[in-house]
């Protein structure tokens, strides 16, 4: 029991919830069944309801109910709150008590349906089906609302309900029916609005204390145009002065004016967002009173100027409340607002008629210091402090570094803050070491027994002597090129190398560290204790640790052109180094001598294998040739004392293999550098 008791309370509940919506606006009802034949012994009761201030029209689309006198056995009867609207039956709309199609209209917004059938249905009828609708019920014409009028003066109808409203100079009261004189009427803070005293232009009534106040939103300034239908009641016989009726104006920070008189006031520009008016008139005298149309002006802030070297915009002749001003700078100026630079500036006419932030600056940007130029200098051209448009000019450190393609690079300082050569373009070049040049000086003599170098002739020249007697060719400010077998085993040595030297004993010689020896991978390494059976692919380069100091007595010699042409194309080369002179003697000073190439047929020394990456070179005449010592050091092209600034000297060679006695032969073997330009670009800008 006590669960069915709960089921029924949450039954209940849900169909209170269901009554509590609004009524529908229309719907259909029809007889058990229909339209099927309607059952005897029947009871039934529609209850239909449309929302308040409509009233509820019922129409029957059908109606089949057994006939009668009086609708005796079966009927449907229509009810307005328990009065009879009609009692129906029959079958045809000619039938007496047939309600045909005309619409049953209720007083109210309820109707009730009552279907009542007897115990016997001879024929086969079958009920009725009805459509009802909610129809708008106007109260301001009906008379069927109690107590008269629903409105006191002005009634408006709406839909399912009605608004009152009062005539000029009137005010609704807060039961929404009846009107009251009106005076004062409130804050007007429209923008623009109309004012007048009650009644006007007829009499105004007497005992007045009317007071308006128009008050708008800050950065507005009213102005009142009084109508020229002007008329408060003036003693004359006292003056000017407004003793009984007048209206006062008041405006803050100004002085009261009250009026009176036949002469209207016409145009007030009060210069203020709040202005109160009060209209008085005392238990006599006649005022025809007055009417005004105010408007709203924005406030005025001052014309902002200009600014140097910028531009403020929008250009107005006048500026007013909430109006906005941008400036911006010419190219190559920035914003500033005191020591800080800004974005950008915008600033709002307030409405106290000032600008809510005075004007910044633009000053001249500067795109900072110029980035150093590694073994080069800046100069200035022009401007100062590194300014918008200042020039200024790379060089590299002459006669040592040089540009690629030209002797100086001019930059100026751009519009995006950047130092930018001429074509726009903003990374700084770089100073590559000038290669194959030296100081020139007499020419001539041999190797082995050569002739002794000069200072600065042969600056690319490095020699190391701890644990063999080598060469090495300096081709960069970092790198030097040799043979593979001079440095093969001594990767993991402290080696260290001279230059800028022209004798061995030399006691203040540049002395280079090698940070890295990188032999060629196809190179076949010499086990411990061995003997060298193939000298092919015989070249390594070396990494200083660090930067070589160029100079006159130490510079680059060039690598060469990737060619296929004859390695000295016919003519004389150079080759130079610290080794042997004379039979069974080192030298102590770095002699050269020149040499020319010969084809592989006529260079056989032996059985070790001759391949395309060397190639032979000495003179049989002169009896100049590389020895031992030599080893790893340059053969250059073109003869020494022939290169100039178009044929700068090339490094063609390297002092490879030949005959075990030096001088007995005249010639040896080199390997072509030509063939390896790859592989010493790569490795180098690998590591």
């Amino acid at each position: 029991m006590d669960r069915i008791h709960l089921i029924i309370i949450c039954l209940l509940w849900a169909c209170v919830n269901v009554c509590e919506c609004e009524p529908a606006m229309f719907g259909e009802v029809s007889s058990p069944q229909y339209p099927q034949t309607y059952s005897a012994n029947l009871q039934e009761q529609w209850d239909l309801e449309v929302p308040q201030g409509y009233q509820i029209q019922l129409t029957f689309n059908h109606l089949d109910i057994e006939p009668s006198p009086d609708c005796y056995y079966d009927s449907v009867s229509v009810l307005s709150d328990k009065k009879v609207l009609g009692k129906f039956c029959g079958q045809n709309s000619t039938d007496k008590f047939h309600p045909g199609h005309k619409p049953i209209l209720a007083p109210g917004n309820r109707l009730q349906l009552v279907f009542l059938t007897d115990d016997s249905n001879h024929e086969s009828h079958l009920g009725f089906t009805a459509f009802y609708q909610a129809v708008d019920i106007d109260e301001c014409s009906s008379s069927s609302v109690e107590n008269g009028p629903p409105c006191s003066q002005i009634c408006l109808n709406t839909l399912g309900s009605y608004l009152c409203a009062c005539n000029h100079g009137y005010m609704l009261r807060s039961d929404q029916r009846t009107c009251v004189l009106e005076c004062g009427g409130g804050v007007h803070s429209e923008l623009e609005g109309t004012i007048s005293s009650p009644g006007f232009p007829d009499m105004s009534p007497l005992d007045l204390d009317c007071t308006y106040t128009i008050s708008v939103q800050p950065g507005y300034m009213i102005t009142l145009n009084f109508s020229q239908n002007f008329h408060i009641e003036q003693v004359y016989n006292q003056g000017d002065t407004c003793l009984f009726h007048w209206l006062q104006v008041s405006i803050q920070g100004k002085p009261l004016q009250k009026y009176c008189g036949g002469k209207s006031p016409g145009v007030l520009n009060t210069g203020s967002h709040i202005v109160q008016l009060e209209y008085h008139t005392d238990a006599y005298g006649q005022s025809h009173g007055w009417s005004l149309h105010y408007t709203t002006q924005r406030v005025r802030c001052p014309n902002p100027g200009n600014i140097d070297n910028g531009k403020v915009t929008p250009n107005f002749a006048q500026y007013l409340y909430r109006d906005y001003i941008h400036v911006r700078c010419n190219p190559g100026f920035k914003l500033m607002m005191g020591d800080k630079e800004i974005p950008s500036f915008k600033s709002i006419c307030q409405s106290n008629g000032q600008w809510h932030l005075n004007l910044p600056e633009c000053k001249i940007i500067d795109c900072g210091a110029p980035k150093p130029l590694l073994n080069g200098n800046i100069q200035f051209i022009s401007g100062e402090n590194n300014e918008y448009q200042s020039v200024i000019e790379y060089q590299c450190n002459e006669p040592y570094y040089i540009f690629k393609d030209t002797a100086k690079v001019t930059y100026k300082c751009a519009v995006d803050r950047k130092w930018r050569e001429f074509n726009s373009n903003d990374v700084i070049p770089t100073c590559y070491p000038d290669c194959g040049k030296n100081t020139e000086v007499d020419a001539g003599g041999r190797v082995f027994g050569g002739k002794s170098a000069k200072l600065e002739q042969i600056p690319w020249q490095l020699l190391h002597n701890v644990y063999t007697r080598g060469g090495a060719s300096l081709i960069n400010d970092y790198w030097a090129l040799t043979a593979a077998h001079v440095v093969d085993g001594l990767e993991n040595f402290n080696m260290t190398w001279l230059g800028g030297i022209i004798n061995s004993k030399e006691k203040n010689p540049v002395t280079l560290k090698a940070e890295k020896i990188i032999i060629h991978p196809n190179y076949k390494r010499v086990p411990r204790g061995g003997h060298q059976t193939n000298f092919d692919n015989d070249i390594a380069l070396i990494k200083m640790s660090d930067r070589v100091p160029l100079g006159p007595n130490i510079r680059p010699v060039c690598l060469p052109g990737k060619t296929h042409e004859p390695v000295m194309e016919g003519t004389m080369g150079t080759v130079s180094g610290f080794g042997g002179f004379e039979k069974g003697l080192k030298s102590e000073v770095l002699r050269y001598g020149h040499i020319h190439e010969y084809s592989s047929d006529q260079c056989v020394f032996g059985s070790l294998p001759v391949t395309d990456n060397m190639f032979c070179a000495g003179d049989d005449v002169q009896h100049v040739d590389s020895c031992q010592g030599d080893s790893g050091g340059p053969l250059f092209f073109p003869m020494l004392g022939h290169g100039t600034k178009e044929q700068p000297y090339e490094v063609r060679g390297i002092v490879s293999w030949g005959p075990s006695r030096c001088g007995q032969v005249s010639k040896g073997y080199y390997t072509k550098v030509q063939n390896y330009l790859s592989w010493i670009e790569e490795t180098m800008a690998n590591n």
